[in-house]
């Protein structure tokens, strides 16, 4: 079967690049706030400022990247697979983190690209809190987590195929699953113990102390929940993501995303 080299049907301009970083950085300090608090206090101060910051950085990027160089078709085409995330991921309905979205939000992101992929896990992710109810302060931190597992799914070497494709996918669905649920289980520990248990979090703690303390709490709540969420991603990947990435390629070229310059053959595995 002859097909066409994808390209990225939207790049980020320089000023959205540093956007990016900016809102980046403000959310990544939401999950690591509880390192470098050294107050109860601050702590406090600290859950109030990133409860509303980190919302609002994701509705500025949002703004920013929503309204530069996204023509009609890939309007409808993102909106159409945000849509679809939204439809899979209660299909696990939240049990052990089976969310078979997440297959889909990989292998989009590596056919569309990386600035593509970040707004289609955010959308993605938004679009499930809207169906589901699931609106909270752990919403925002969601969406950051979605859209930079799709930058991170588009941004890989685009020149492997066939089998080797297939592996690398494997591999960062692994990943991205693993990283999720550390992501997200980091935004709620602080919380979700109180203050009398030996994993508590406890503000102005030795910060090696609160991460020994994180990590426990983690990677016991992660065999329920990250390594299940891992298999069922590899799985689909292996099992659908070939056919997948096929029927997304030739969306991108009868969609005309690009122009037909270079045909090569591909699927090597077949």
């Amino acid at each position: 079967m002859a097909q066409m080299r994808t390209l990225d049907i939207y790049r980020l301009t320089p000023r959205s690049w540093l956007v990016l970083l900016v809102t980046s950085i403000v959310s990544a300090a939401g999950f690591l706030w509880p390192f470098f608090v050294s107050t109860s206090e601050s702590s406090h101060s600290s859950q109030i400022f990133f409860a509303v910051a980190v919302p609002l950085t994701a509705l500025l990027l949002l703004s920013e990247l929503s309204n530069k160089n996204l023509d009609a078709k890939s309007v409808a085409l993102l909106g159409v697979l945000a849509a679809t995330l939204a439809a899979l991921r209660p299909l696990g309905a939240g049990a052990v983190g089976i969310e078979p979205m997440w297959f889909l939000l990989i292998l989009a992101a590596r056919v569309f690209g990386p600035a593509f992929g970040f707004l289609l896990g955010i959308l993605g992710m938004l679009a499930s809190a809207l169906i589901t109810g699931g609106f909270g302060p752990w919403l925002s931190y969601q969406l950051f987590a979605a859209g930079w597992i799709g930058l991170l799914a588009g941004s890989m070497p685009k020149k492997i195929r066939g089998r080797g494709e297939i592996f690398l996918l494997v591999f960062f669905s692994i990943f991205a699953s693993l990283s999720f649920g550390l992501l997200m289980d980091l935004q709620f520990w602080p919380w979700a113990l109180g203050s009398g248990t030996q994993l508590s979090f406890i503000p102005g703690d030795e910060p090696l102390n609160n991460v020994r303390k994180f990590l426990i709490f983690h990677f016991a709540s992660a065999m329920a929940w990250d390594i299940p969420r891992a298999i069922l991603t590899s799985t689909l990947i292996v099992a659908a993501g070939p056919s997948v990435l096929s029927a997304l390629r030739r969306t991108h070229y009868r969609a005309s995303f690009l122009t037909p310059i270079e045909f090569k053959t591909s699927n090597t595995s077949s």
